[in-house]
């Protein structure tokens, strides 16, 4: 019974990510760590108000860990990674 009830979402719901985030260079980083595989998969949004308009890059790694708090405390340190290395340029459309 209990495979029927994780097929058709009947089970208990899977604990929520630690929400943590930290402002680093004018840019507000998010941790959005999602289960995956039985794991956190190490994601996040890194946002920035630029001439008025909020500017958002949402990202994911490859990265997993076996707890949401290890997944989120990563995300951030990515998030600065890509601050620090991408700017502002992170916010313009790829061709």
């Amino acid at each position: 019974m209990s495979f029927l009830k994780k097929l058709f979402g009947g089970g208990a719901p899977s604990a929520p990510a630690p929400k943590k985030s930290l402002e680093h260079k004018g840019y507000t980083i998010e941790a959005r760590p999602f289960r995956e595989g039985g794991q956190f998969q190490t994601a996040g949004c890194i946002s920035k108000s630029i001439d008025g308009s909020l500017k958002t890059h949402d990202f994911i790694r490859a990265d997993r860990f076996t707890t949401a708090e290890e997944a989120a405390d990563h995300a951030l340190i990515k998030g600065r990674q890509i601050v620090d290395e991408q700017g502002e340029r992170m916010f313009q459309p790829r061709t």
